[in-house]
């Protein structure tokens, strides 16, 4: 009897170890672009958090006249940071009917005051669109 051959035929097939390697070049690869992409992301998420000087919330608002809108709202804001916050007032088809831009002077901390905005239409609805602070 014959012994049974238990190897493959040299050369045929890929070697294992080949396949080993490109699997262990791929994991390698992956690992380190994900850690830049996360690296990135959070580089990206501190700046934009740090970058924020200025931060408001609408308190409330009512609606005076067919031409004006009362918004209360409260500013947080470093001591020494300025900038301007925008609101809007809007129809009730969601149109925006009027806008105000609110200059946010250096000095308190904290701004609570109620401003009215002026409208060419009778507001449903106001918000607070942005506030950015002015480069030093």
């Amino acid at each position: 009897m014959s012994a049974v051959r238990q190897e493959l035929p040299e050369g045929r097939y890929s070697s294992r170890s080949s396949d080993e390697r490109a699997d262990r070049k791929l994991k390698v690869i992956g690992a380190v672009l994900g850690a830049v992409g996360l690296g990135v992301v959070g580089w990206l998420g501190y700046s934009y958090v740090s970058g924020t000087e200025i931060s408001a919330e609408p308190i409330k608002s009512s609606v005076v006249s067919d031409r004006e809108v009362q918004v209360h709202l409260e500013i947080r804001k470093d001591e020494d940071a300025s900038g301007t916050c925008t609101l809007r007032a809007l129809a009730v088809d969601g149109a925006e009917v009027g806008r105000r831009d609110i200059a946010v002077p250096a000095g308190e901390k904290r701004i609570d005051r109620v401003y009215s905005v002026r409208t060419t239409s009778r507001a449903t609805a106001s918000e607070l669109v942005s506030c950015t602070s002015e480069s030093h």
